[in-house]
Protein backbone atom coordinates (compact mmCIF):
# COMPACT_ATOMS: atom_id res chain seq x y z
CA UNK A 1 0.00 0.00 0.00
CA UNK A 2 1.37 3.49 -0.87
CA UNK A 3 2.74 5.25 2.14
CA UNK A 4 1.26 8.65 1.30
CA UNK A 5 -2.22 7.54 0.33
CA UNK A 6 -3.76 10.64 1.90
CA UNK A 7 -2.48 13.86 0.31
CA UNK A 8 -2.78 15.56 3.69
CA UNK A 9 -0.25 13.27 5.36
CA UNK A 10 3.43 14.21 5.69
CA UNK A 11 2.83 17.91 5.08
CA UNK A 12 5.55 20.39 5.89
CA UNK A 13 4.72 23.24 8.24
CA UNK A 14 4.80 25.72 5.34
CA UNK A 15 2.38 23.54 3.35
CA UNK A 16 0.07 23.47 6.34
CA UNK A 17 0.20 27.24 6.70
CA UNK A 18 -0.86 27.63 3.06
CA UNK A 19 -3.94 25.49 3.66
CA UNK A 20 -7.37 26.91 4.36
CA UNK A 21 -9.10 26.87 7.73
CA UNK A 22 -12.78 25.90 7.74
CA UNK A 23 -13.98 29.49 8.28
CA UNK A 24 -11.82 30.69 5.39
CA UNK A 25 -13.55 28.19 3.11
CA UNK A 26 -16.90 29.47 4.45
CA UNK A 27 -15.89 33.02 3.53
CA UNK A 28 -14.77 31.83 0.11
CA UNK A 29 -18.14 30.11 -0.32
CA UNK A 30 -19.99 33.32 0.58
CA UNK A 31 -17.89 35.23 -1.94
CA UNK A 32 -18.51 32.70 -4.70
CA UNK A 33 -22.25 32.51 -4.00
CA UNK A 34 -23.64 35.98 -3.27
CA UNK A 35 -23.65 37.94 -6.49
CA UNK A 36 -25.79 38.96 -9.44
CA UNK A 37 -27.77 35.71 -9.13
CA UNK A 38 -29.25 37.19 -5.97
CA UNK A 39 -28.96 40.96 -6.31
CA UNK A 40 -30.50 41.00 -9.81
CA UNK A 41 -31.88 37.48 -10.30
CA UNK A 42 -34.10 37.83 -7.22
CA UNK A 43 -36.14 40.35 -9.22
CA UNK A 44 -36.84 37.69 -11.85
CA UNK A 45 -37.87 35.24 -9.14
CA UNK A 46 -40.28 37.77 -7.56
CA UNK A 47 -41.77 38.71 -10.94
CA UNK A 48 -42.44 35.06 -11.77
CA UNK A 49 -43.54 33.76 -8.37
CA UNK A 50 -44.80 36.84 -6.54
CA UNK A 51 -44.36 37.01 -2.75
CA UNK A 52 -44.46 33.20 -2.57
CA UNK A 53 -40.87 33.36 -3.82
CA UNK A 54 -39.94 33.36 -0.12
CA UNK A 55 -40.97 29.70 -0.05
CA UNK A 56 -38.88 29.07 -3.17
CA UNK A 57 -35.78 30.42 -1.46
CA UNK A 58 -36.32 28.24 1.61
CA UNK A 59 -36.76 25.16 -0.60
CA UNK A 60 -33.69 26.13 -2.65
CA UNK A 61 -31.64 26.52 0.55
CA UNK A 62 -32.66 23.01 1.66
CA UNK A 63 -31.90 21.54 -1.77
CA UNK A 64 -28.52 23.28 -1.90
CA UNK A 65 -27.61 21.98 1.54
CA UNK A 66 -28.51 18.40 0.54
CA UNK A 67 -26.18 18.63 -2.46
CA UNK A 68 -23.31 20.18 -0.55
CA UNK A 69 -23.74 17.71 2.30
CA UNK A 70 -22.88 14.71 0.10
CA UNK A 71 -20.17 16.66 -1.74
CA UNK A 72 -18.56 17.60 1.58
CA UNK A 73 -18.77 14.01 2.80
CA UNK A 74 -17.03 12.78 -0.35
CA UNK A 75 -14.38 15.48 0.08
CA UNK A 76 -13.83 14.54 3.73
CA UNK A 77 -13.44 10.82 2.93
CA UNK A 78 -11.65 11.13 -0.43
CA UNK A 79 -9.92 14.53 -0.83
CA UNK A 80 -8.88 14.57 -4.49
CA UNK A 81 -8.21 17.20 -7.13
CA UNK A 82 -11.16 17.68 -9.45
CA UNK A 83 -13.78 17.20 -6.71
CA UNK A 84 -17.17 16.06 -8.06
CA UNK A 85 -15.76 15.35 -11.51
CA UNK A 86 -13.17 12.94 -10.07
CA UNK A 87 -15.85 11.27 -7.94
CA UNK A 88 -18.08 10.78 -11.00
CA UNK A 89 -15.17 9.16 -12.85
CA UNK A 90 -14.38 6.94 -9.87
CA UNK A 91 -18.02 5.86 -9.58
CA UNK A 92 -19.02 5.29 -13.21
CA UNK A 93 -15.95 5.44 -15.39
CA UNK A 94 -14.17 7.86 -17.66
CA UNK A 95 -17.28 8.89 -19.60
CA UNK A 96 -18.89 10.17 -16.39
CA UNK A 97 -15.87 12.28 -15.43
CA UNK A 98 -15.62 13.63 -18.97
CA UNK A 99 -19.28 14.62 -19.26
CA UNK A 100 -19.52 15.95 -15.68
CA UNK A 101 -16.48 18.15 -16.20
CA UNK A 102 -17.74 19.61 -19.47
CA UNK A 103 -21.28 20.15 -18.16
CA UNK A 104 -19.79 22.11 -15.28
CA UNK A 105 -17.46 24.03 -17.60
CA UNK A 106 -20.45 24.96 -19.78
CA UNK A 107 -22.54 26.03 -16.78
CA UNK A 108 -19.81 28.32 -15.44
CA UNK A 109 -19.28 29.70 -18.93
CA UNK A 110 -22.96 30.65 -19.11
CA UNK A 111 -22.86 32.04 -15.58
CA UNK A 112 -19.93 34.25 -16.57
CA UNK A 113 -21.92 35.62 -19.50
CA UNK A 114 -24.91 36.24 -17.26
CA UNK A 115 -22.77 38.08 -14.72
CA UNK A 116 -21.08 40.23 -17.35
CA UNK A 117 -24.50 41.32 -18.60
CA UNK A 118 -25.70 42.06 -15.07
CA UNK A 119 -22.57 44.07 -14.29
CA UNK A 120 -23.14 46.14 -17.42
CA UNK A 121 -26.75 46.78 -16.38
CA UNK A 122 -25.63 47.91 -12.91
CA UNK A 123 -22.94 50.19 -14.35
CA UNK A 124 -25.37 52.00 -16.62
CA UNK A 125 -26.73 53.63 -13.46
CA UNK A 126 -23.60 55.77 -13.60
CA UNK A 127 -22.78 55.55 -17.32
CA UNK A 128 -26.14 55.43 -19.18
CA UNK A 129 -24.65 56.47 -22.52
CA UNK A 130 -21.87 53.86 -22.67
CA UNK A 131 -22.80 50.70 -24.66
CA UNK A 132 -23.17 47.52 -22.63
CA UNK A 133 -20.49 45.70 -24.63
CA UNK A 134 -17.91 48.35 -23.66
CA UNK A 135 -18.75 48.03 -19.97
CA UNK A 136 -18.69 44.23 -20.25
CA UNK A 137 -15.27 44.39 -21.90
CA UNK A 138 -13.83 46.44 -19.03
CA UNK A 139 -15.06 43.95 -16.42
CA UNK A 140 -13.83 41.00 -18.50
CA UNK A 141 -10.31 42.46 -18.74
CA UNK A 142 -10.18 43.17 -15.00
CA UNK A 143 -11.43 39.65 -14.19
CA UNK A 144 -8.84 38.02 -16.44
CA UNK A 145 -6.10 40.11 -14.80
CA UNK A 146 -7.02 38.69 -11.39
CA UNK A 147 -7.11 35.11 -12.72
CA UNK A 148 -3.70 35.69 -14.25
CA UNK A 149 -2.43 36.80 -10.83
CA UNK A 150 -2.94 33.24 -9.53
CA UNK A 151 -4.79 31.33 -6.82
CA UNK A 152 -3.46 33.23 -3.80
CA UNK A 153 -4.51 36.57 -5.21
CA UNK A 154 -7.94 35.13 -5.99
CA UNK A 155 -8.43 33.85 -2.44
CA UNK A 156 -7.35 37.09 -0.78
CA UNK A 157 -9.63 39.16 -2.99
CA UNK A 158 -12.62 36.86 -2.50
CA UNK A 159 -12.27 36.88 1.30
CA UNK A 160 -12.44 40.69 1.34
CA UNK A 161 -15.36 40.70 -1.11
CA UNK A 162 -17.25 38.16 1.01
CA UNK A 163 -17.25 40.58 3.95
CA UNK A 164 -18.35 43.43 1.67
CA UNK A 165 -21.25 41.37 0.27
CA UNK A 166 -22.58 40.29 3.64
CA UNK A 167 -22.18 43.87 4.89
CA UNK A 168 -24.18 45.12 1.89
CA UNK A 169 -27.13 42.86 2.63
CA UNK A 170 -26.98 43.69 6.35
CA UNK A 171 -26.90 47.38 5.41
CA UNK A 172 -30.03 46.90 3.34
CA UNK A 173 -31.71 45.02 6.20
CA UNK A 174 -30.87 47.85 8.63
CA UNK A 175 -32.17 50.49 6.20
CA UNK A 176 -35.29 48.41 5.61
CA UNK A 177 -36.01 48.16 9.32
CA UNK A 178 -35.44 51.92 9.71
CA UNK A 179 -37.82 52.56 6.80
CA UNK A 180 -40.53 50.39 8.37
CA UNK A 181 -40.08 52.24 11.66
CA UNK A 182 -40.58 55.58 9.89
CA UNK A 183 -37.07 56.85 10.54
CA UNK A 184 -36.40 57.38 6.81
CA UNK A 185 -39.61 59.32 6.28
CA UNK A 186 -42.56 58.52 4.04
CA UNK A 187 -41.87 56.37 0.99
CA UNK A 188 -43.82 56.33 -2.26
CA UNK A 189 -45.75 53.24 -1.19
CA UNK A 190 -47.24 52.17 2.12
CA UNK A 191 -45.17 49.34 3.60
CA UNK A 192 -47.24 46.20 4.20
CA UNK A 193 -46.85 42.48 3.81
CA UNK A 194 -48.90 41.31 0.77
CA UNK A 195 -50.95 38.60 2.48
CA UNK A 196 -53.77 39.03 -0.03
CA UNK A 197 -51.52 38.50 -3.07
CA UNK A 198 -49.04 36.05 -1.55
CA UNK A 199 -50.15 33.20 -3.84
CA UNK A 200 -51.45 35.38 -6.66
CA UNK A 201 -49.12 33.68 -9.14
CA UNK A 202 -50.41 30.29 -8.01
CA UNK A 203 -48.57 27.01 -7.68
CA UNK A 204 -47.17 27.29 -11.21
CA UNK A 205 -45.59 30.66 -10.37
CA UNK A 206 -44.02 29.22 -7.24
CA UNK A 207 -42.81 26.20 -9.22
CA UNK A 208 -41.31 28.32 -12.00
CA UNK A 209 -39.54 30.70 -9.60
CA UNK A 210 -37.68 27.86 -7.88
CA UNK A 211 -34.99 27.76 -10.58
CA UNK A 212 -34.05 31.42 -10.02
CA UNK A 213 -33.96 30.87 -6.26
CA UNK A 214 -31.49 28.04 -6.81
CA UNK A 215 -29.41 30.26 -9.08
CA UNK A 216 -28.84 32.60 -6.13
CA UNK A 217 -27.14 29.70 -4.29
CA UNK A 218 -24.80 28.73 -7.13
CA UNK A 219 -21.22 28.51 -5.90
CA UNK A 220 -21.10 25.49 -3.60
CA UNK A 221 -19.38 23.44 -6.29
CA UNK A 222 -16.46 25.91 -6.21
CA UNK A 223 -16.24 25.21 -2.48
CA UNK A 224 -15.95 21.54 -3.40
CA UNK A 225 -13.07 22.29 -5.76
CA UNK A 226 -11.29 24.42 -3.13
CA UNK A 227 -11.99 22.01 -0.23
CA UNK A 228 -8.92 20.00 -1.21
CA UNK A 229 -6.92 22.87 0.30
CA UNK A 230 -8.51 22.55 3.75
CA UNK A 231 -6.15 21.90 6.66
CA UNK A 232 -8.65 19.29 7.82
CA UNK A 233 -10.86 17.84 5.03
CA UNK A 234 -13.27 16.55 7.68
CA UNK A 235 -14.22 20.22 8.33
CA UNK A 236 -15.77 20.56 4.87
CA UNK A 237 -19.34 19.76 6.06
CA UNK A 238 -19.09 22.29 8.92
CA UNK A 239 -17.78 24.93 6.56
CA UNK A 240 -20.74 24.41 4.23
CA UNK A 241 -23.33 24.39 7.01
CA UNK A 242 -22.12 27.72 8.40
CA UNK A 243 -21.97 29.32 4.96
CA UNK A 244 -25.39 28.12 3.79
CA UNK A 245 -27.09 28.97 7.09
CA UNK A 246 -25.76 32.52 6.95
CA UNK A 247 -26.75 33.02 3.32
CA UNK A 248 -30.22 31.48 3.70
CA UNK A 249 -31.07 33.70 6.69
CA UNK A 250 -29.94 36.98 5.13
CA UNK A 251 -31.56 36.07 1.79
CA UNK A 252 -34.99 35.41 3.29
CA UNK A 253 -34.87 38.41 5.66
CA UNK A 254 -33.78 40.87 2.95
CA UNK A 255 -36.35 39.53 0.45
CA UNK A 256 -39.11 39.78 3.04
CA UNK A 257 -38.20 43.43 3.70
CA UNK A 258 -38.18 44.16 -0.04
CA UNK A 259 -41.64 42.69 -0.52
CA UNK A 260 -42.92 44.72 2.44
CA UNK A 261 -41.26 48.00 1.38
CA UNK A 262 -42.41 48.07 -2.25
CA UNK A 263 -45.25 46.52 -4.23
CA UNK A 264 -43.84 43.46 -5.97
CA UNK A 265 -46.05 44.24 -8.99
CA UNK A 266 -44.08 47.41 -9.73
CA UNK A 267 -40.65 45.72 -9.84
CA UNK A 268 -38.77 45.54 -13.13
CA UNK A 269 -36.16 42.89 -13.91
CA UNK A 270 -33.50 45.29 -15.25
CA UNK A 271 -32.74 46.81 -11.86
CA UNK A 272 -32.01 45.23 -8.50
CA UNK A 273 -35.23 44.89 -6.44
CA UNK A 274 -33.33 46.06 -3.37
CA UNK A 275 -32.27 49.24 -5.09
CA UNK A 276 -35.84 49.82 -6.30
CA UNK A 277 -37.07 49.46 -2.72
CA UNK A 278 -34.56 52.08 -1.49
CA UNK A 279 -35.34 54.49 -4.36
CA UNK A 280 -38.62 55.38 -2.62
CA UNK A 281 -36.80 57.26 0.11
CA UNK A 282 -34.73 60.40 -0.10
CA UNK A 283 -31.34 58.85 0.45
CA UNK A 284 -29.14 60.56 -2.15
CA UNK A 285 -25.95 58.74 -1.23
CA UNK A 286 -27.38 55.24 -0.68
CA UNK A 287 -28.20 54.31 -4.31
CA UNK A 288 -24.65 55.16 -5.39
CA UNK A 289 -23.15 53.24 -2.48
CA UNK A 290 -25.41 50.27 -3.11
CA UNK A 291 -24.64 50.24 -6.85
CA UNK A 292 -20.94 50.19 -6.01
CA UNK A 293 -21.47 47.24 -3.70
CA UNK A 294 -23.61 45.43 -6.29
CA UNK A 295 -20.84 45.83 -8.85
CA UNK A 296 -18.27 44.49 -6.37
CA UNK A 297 -20.54 41.53 -5.59
CA UNK A 298 -21.18 40.74 -9.24
CA UNK A 299 -17.54 41.15 -10.17
CA UNK A 300 -16.52 38.83 -7.34
CA UNK A 301 -18.79 36.00 -8.51
CA UNK A 302 -17.73 36.58 -12.11
CA UNK A 303 -14.08 36.16 -11.12
CA UNK A 304 -15.01 33.01 -9.17
CA UNK A 305 -16.67 31.63 -12.32
CA UNK A 306 -13.61 32.50 -14.40
CA UNK A 307 -11.45 30.73 -11.84
CA UNK A 308 -13.72 27.67 -11.93
CA UNK A 309 -13.83 27.57 -15.74
CA UNK A 310 -10.04 27.81 -16.02
CA UNK A 311 -9.33 25.33 -13.19
CA UNK A 312 -11.75 22.74 -14.56
CA UNK A 313 -10.28 23.05 -18.06
CA UNK A 314 -6.77 22.47 -16.68
CA UNK A 315 -7.99 19.43 -14.71
CA UNK A 316 -9.73 18.00 -17.78
CA UNK A 317 -6.57 18.46 -19.83
CA UNK A 318 -4.38 16.83 -17.15
CA UNK A 319 -6.72 13.83 -17.25
CA UNK A 320 -6.68 13.63 -21.07
CA UNK A 321 -10.32 14.71 -21.26
CA UNK A 322 -9.37 17.94 -23.03
CA UNK A 323 -6.48 18.83 -25.37
CA UNK A 324 -3.21 18.54 -23.41
CA UNK A 325 -2.09 22.06 -24.34
CA UNK A 326 -4.67 23.45 -21.87
CA UNK A 327 -2.67 21.87 -19.04
CA UNK A 328 0.59 23.52 -20.09
CA UNK A 329 1.80 26.32 -17.85
CA UNK A 330 4.18 29.18 -18.42
CA UNK A 331 5.58 30.69 -15.22
CA UNK A 332 2.97 28.64 -13.34
CA UNK A 333 0.12 30.17 -15.40
CA UNK A 334 -2.14 28.02 -17.68
CA UNK A 335 -1.96 30.48 -20.56
CA UNK A 336 -3.81 28.30 -23.08
CA UNK A 337 -6.65 27.65 -20.64
CA UNK A 338 -6.87 31.37 -19.87
CA UNK A 339 -6.85 31.98 -23.64
CA UNK A 340 -9.92 29.77 -24.15
CA UNK A 341 -11.64 31.50 -21.22
CA UNK A 342 -10.88 34.83 -22.91
CA UNK A 343 -12.46 33.61 -26.15
CA UNK A 344 -15.57 32.58 -24.21
CA UNK A 345 -15.74 36.03 -22.63
CA UNK A 346 -15.56 37.67 -26.04
CA UNK A 347 -18.50 35.52 -27.15
CA UNK A 348 -20.45 36.63 -24.07
CA UNK A 349 -19.72 40.27 -24.86
CA UNK A 350 -20.93 39.80 -28.46
CA UNK A 351 -24.18 38.29 -27.11
CA UNK A 352 -24.61 41.26 -24.77
CA UNK A 353 -24.14 43.57 -27.74
CA UNK A 354 -26.62 41.77 -30.01
CA UNK A 355 -29.31 40.84 -27.49
CA UNK A 356 -29.05 43.30 -24.57
CA UNK A 357 -32.74 43.09 -23.65
CA UNK A 358 -33.03 39.31 -23.53
CA UNK A 359 -29.57 37.89 -23.04
CA UNK A 360 -29.57 38.14 -19.23
CA UNK A 361 -32.83 36.23 -18.77
CA UNK A 362 -32.02 33.54 -21.34
CA UNK A 363 -28.42 33.00 -20.24
CA UNK A 364 -29.37 33.10 -16.56
CA UNK A 365 -32.00 30.41 -17.08
CA UNK A 366 -29.66 28.18 -19.09
CA UNK A 367 -26.83 28.72 -16.59
CA UNK A 368 -29.07 27.84 -13.64
CA UNK A 369 -30.28 24.68 -15.36
CA UNK A 370 -26.78 23.52 -16.30
CA UNK A 371 -25.77 24.06 -12.70
CA UNK A 372 -28.67 21.92 -11.46
CA UNK A 373 -27.83 19.14 -13.94
CA UNK A 374 -24.37 19.02 -12.42
CA UNK A 375 -25.75 19.06 -8.86
CA UNK A 376 -28.11 16.22 -9.76
CA UNK A 377 -25.16 14.14 -10.96
CA UNK A 378 -23.32 14.89 -7.69
CA UNK A 379 -26.25 13.33 -5.82
CA UNK A 380 -26.24 10.32 -8.14
CA UNK A 381 -22.48 9.87 -7.70
CA UNK A 382 -22.71 10.03 -3.91
CA UNK A 383 -24.83 6.87 -3.92
CA UNK A 384 -21.86 4.95 -5.30
CA UNK A 385 -18.99 6.69 -3.47
CA UNK A 386 -20.47 6.95 0.03
CA UNK A 387 -21.81 4.32 2.41
CA UNK A 388 -25.04 6.18 3.13
CA UNK A 389 -27.33 5.39 6.04
CA UNK A 390 -31.08 5.08 5.51
CA UNK A 391 -31.46 8.71 6.55
CA UNK A 392 -28.64 9.65 4.17
CA UNK A 393 -30.37 7.83 1.31
CA UNK A 394 -33.65 9.60 2.10
CA UNK A 395 -31.91 13.00 2.03
CA UNK A 396 -30.26 12.09 -1.25
CA UNK A 397 -33.55 11.21 -2.92
CA UNK A 398 -35.21 14.30 -1.46
CA UNK A 399 -32.45 16.43 -2.96
CA UNK A 400 -32.92 14.77 -6.35
CA UNK A 401 -36.68 15.39 -6.17
CA UNK A 402 -36.22 19.08 -5.32
CA UNK A 403 -33.77 19.54 -8.20
CA UNK A 404 -36.08 17.83 -10.68
CA UNK A 405 -38.91 20.06 -9.49
CA UNK A 406 -36.83 23.18 -10.13
CA UNK A 407 -35.69 21.96 -13.55
CA UNK A 408 -39.20 21.05 -14.74
CA UNK A 409 -40.61 24.32 -13.41
CA UNK A 410 -38.66 26.26 -16.04
CA UNK A 411 -40.98 24.86 -18.73
CA UNK A 412 -44.05 26.55 -17.29
CA UNK A 413 -43.09 30.19 -17.79
CA UNK A 414 -42.38 32.00 -21.03
CA UNK A 415 -39.42 33.81 -19.44
CA UNK A 416 -37.47 30.66 -18.57
CA UNK A 417 -38.63 28.30 -21.33
CA UNK A 418 -36.12 29.47 -24.00
CA UNK A 419 -33.26 29.01 -21.53
CA UNK A 420 -34.42 25.44 -20.91
CA UNK A 421 -33.97 24.58 -24.58
CA UNK A 422 -30.58 26.35 -24.65
CA UNK A 423 -29.45 24.12 -21.77
CA UNK A 424 -30.75 21.04 -23.59
CA UNK A 425 -28.71 22.09 -26.61
CA UNK A 426 -25.56 22.15 -24.46
CA UNK A 427 -26.43 18.75 -22.96
CA UNK A 428 -27.07 17.25 -26.40
CA UNK A 429 -23.75 18.55 -27.73
CA UNK A 430 -21.82 17.21 -24.70
CA UNK A 431 -23.62 13.84 -25.02
CA UNK A 432 -22.72 13.53 -28.71
CA UNK A 433 -19.08 14.43 -28.04
CA UNK A 434 -18.95 11.95 -25.13
CA UNK A 435 -20.28 9.12 -27.32
CA UNK A 436 -17.75 9.90 -30.06
CA UNK A 437 -14.89 10.08 -27.56
CA UNK A 438 -15.94 6.75 -25.99
CA UNK A 439 -15.53 5.08 -29.38
CA UNK A 440 -12.02 6.45 -29.57
CA UNK A 441 -11.24 5.23 -26.05
CA UNK A 442 -12.49 1.71 -26.88
CA UNK A 443 -10.47 1.66 -30.10
CA UNK A 444 -7.31 2.69 -28.24
CA UNK A 445 -7.88 -0.10 -25.68
CA UNK A 446 -8.23 -2.73 -28.45
CA UNK A 447 -5.04 -1.52 -30.12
Amino acid sequence: MPRNNNPHNNQTSSDHENKLRWWQLSLLGVACTIGTGYFLGAGLAITIGGPSVLISFVIAAIGTYLVFDVLAQMTAEHPVKGSFRSYAKQAYGRWAGFSSGWVYWSSELLITGSQLTALSLFSRFWFPNIPMWVLASVFAILGLAIIFAGTKGFERMENVFAIIKVSAIIMFIVLGVLALCGVLGQGKSNPSFPFDTFFEKGFIGLWSSLLFAFYAFGGIEIMGIMAIRLQEPKDAPKSGRVMLSLIAIIYVVSLTLTIIMISWKTLNTKESPFLQALHQYELPFVPHLFIGILIIAGFSTMVASLFAVTSMLVTLAEDDDAPSLFAKKTKNRPLFAIGLTTAALILSIVCAMLLPGKVYVYITTAAGLMLLYNWFFILITSGSILQLTKWGKMKRFLGMLILLTAISGSLFHHTSRPGFFVSLGFLLLITIVTLLIRRKWKKNIKE
